[in-house]
Order: structure tokens, then C-alpha cells, then sequence
């Protein structure tokens, strides 16, 4: 069976890149733990809402699921504690939701148990599967930029919620390849229909990722490019309805734009000659133009 990774961000950016410039400034920071935050709380109702569409069937798989929501209400419980203690927001986190845009991006009408509840169930795993590598990744390249951060009181903390969750994340992963694995051996067709499933929900994981962190000129773009990659996993008759229910909220995207404008107010507050040497380059180069610069001037 096929072994699936999340990518870099825009094909540039690994975790350990991303998180190593976050561990460096406190607000973003506390808004990357408030965003795990609320990941996790969201993924109790999201499992939730999938053990009530299963119905008791099949029985392995709704315990299984019954213990998952118990690990990621205990990762929300101790995330909320630790970002209260540290005088922290717990509200939605601003931006654009991962959450979301995964959920939007979900063909719903291949997602009913009652047509066909084996189809249902590999649809599922394998979602649950993308966001746990991803969830894996990122808390990961957390714990090793804490590692190399000053070891502040408040870095030893935060390093210290992270590798408590870290494990049991690794293990939701585990028992996702087991399930898929299990059921990709019953025969040639089930094989087929894995491969399908992880292919597709790796890249709806991909395209809600991306869209959570680019906020640059063009991502309008970007996003329809990415919807179509998700199009393309997709048999060819299923693809234009997809294309065609997704297109118009992909390119006018209102989340976006008011993405853009809360975070260049923030910009412009905290510093305005920051705003002016540093954002507005990057909003009109986007990151990809960004590393270019970075790598020419440090050969």
C-alpha cells in the first residue's frame, strides 16, 4: 500500500521552517497553540458527528473512534490550560480555518453510509488519516524548534504539552494505516479504492493547508489550481459538478480577503515601517518570490 506525506507548503516551506520563525514571536506563537487548540476540540465533534452516521456499524471501528474523541478532548483540555495559564486567548483563532476549508472541500455525496457503508467507512479513514500525518508533522517540527529556541520558562511549558500529545497523535496515524491496510488486503478492488481515498483526501488536505496559510497576491489562483488537483483524483464524470459547486467561493474566497485585512491592520499597528518593508513585499511577491530573495542574498 501507498505511503502518503503531507508536503511542504507551496512546494518551499517544511514545518520545521514554518515553526522555527513562530517559536520566535510570542503572539503568533500563541495563536499557532490556540489554533491546535481548537483543532483538537473540533475533531470531538467532527468524530462525533461520524460515530452517530456509522450507527453501531461496524462495531470495531465505532469503539475505536469513541477512544479517539477521548485523546483529543484531553489534547484540547490540556492546550486550553496551558494557554490560559499563559494569559492567552481562547477564542476561534483569527485567519482562515483549515477546519473549514477541508469540510468545503468534501465530496458530501460520497460521504453516506447509507449507500454504501464500506465506501463510507475508507472515505472517512482516510481523511481522518491526511490530518493526523499533518497534525504529526507539525507537532514534531514544534518540539524540535522549542528545542533550539531560548529555554524559557514559558518554551518549557509549551514544549512539554506538545510532546504529551505528540505520542498519542503518532498512534491515531498507526491505527489509520492498520485500518486502511486491513482493508485494502481484501481483495484487488479494495486495494483500489484505498489507493483512490488516500489519494484524494491527501489532496484536500494539501489545498485546505495551503489555503489556511497563504494570504498573498494570488491565491485566488493558487486555490482553484489546488481544487483542481483534488478534481483530478476524482473519476472523470464527478469532476465538473465538483468543479463547478467549489469554483465560485474558491476565486471571490471572502474569508481571504478578510484575512488579508485584519492581518495587515496588525501589521500596520505593530510596526509601520515593517508594514512597509517587510508585508507589503511579501503580500505582492508571495512566499515563493520571498525564499528566492532570502536565498540570494545569503550565497
Amino acid at each position: 500500500m501507498t505511503v502518503t506525506y503531507p508536503r511542504k507548503f507551496q512546494n518551499v516551506l517544511g514545518a520545521r521552517e514554518v515553526l522555527k520563525r513562530v517559536v520566535c514571536d510570542r503572539e503568533i506563537h500563541l495563536i499557532t497553540l490556540n489554533r491546535y487548540r481548537y483543532s483538537e476540540q473540533r475533531s470531538c465533534k467532527d468524530l462525533t458527528d461520524l460515530i452517530e452516521k456509522l450507527n453501531g456499524q461496524p462495531r470495531e471501528l465505532v469503539r475505536d473512534l469513541s477512544h479517539h474523541i477521548s485523546d483529543e478532548a484531553r489534547h484540547a483540555m490540556w492546550l486550553t490550560d496551558l494557554l490560559a495559564e499563559l494569559g492567552a486567548d481562547i477564542g476561534k483563532p483569527p485567519g482562515s480555518s483549515y477546519i473549514n476549508e477541508f469540510e468545503r472541500l468534501l465530496d458530501h455525496e460520497q460521504q453516506d453510509p447509507v449507500q454504501n457503508l464500506e465506501d463510507f467507512v475508507i472515505s472517512s479513514l482516510a481523511a481522518i488519516n491526511a490530518t493526523e500525518k499533518r497534525g504529526c508533522e507539525y507537532f514534531s517540527a514544534h518540539i524540535y524548534a522549542l528545542k533550539q529556541a531560548p529555554e524559557t520558562e514559558e518554551n518549557i511549558k509549551i514544549r512539554e504539552t506538545i510532546e504529551k500529545i505528540l505520542p498519542e497523535e503518532a498512534g491515531h496515524v498507526r491505527w489509520g494505516n492498520r485500518w486502511l491496510g486491513e482493508l485494502a488486503r481484501k481483495s484487488p478492488e479494495h486495494r483500489q479504492k484505498v489507493e483512490q481515498a488516500k489519494q484524494k483526501y491527501t489532496a484536500i488536505e494539501q489545498a485546505a493547508f495551503e489555503a489556511g496559510m497563504d494570504i498573498t497576491l494570488g491565491a485566488e489562483l493558487r486555490r482553484v489550481a489546488n481544487l483542481v488537483e483534488v478534481a483530478n483524483t476524482m473519476p472523470l464524470w464527478q469532476r465538473p459538478q465538483y468543479l463547478m459547486e467549489r469554483l465560485p467561493q474558491t476565486l471571490l474566497a471572502p474569508e481571504l480577503q478578510f484575512t488579508r485585512m485584519q492581518a495587515a491592520q496588525k501589521a500596520w499597528q505593530r510596526d509601520p515601517q515593517m508594514f512597509i518593508e517587510k508585508f507589503v513585499p511579501m503580500f505582492l511577491n508571495g512566499i515563493q518570490g520571498r525564499e528566492n530573495n532570502r536565498k540570494k542574498t545569503s550565497v
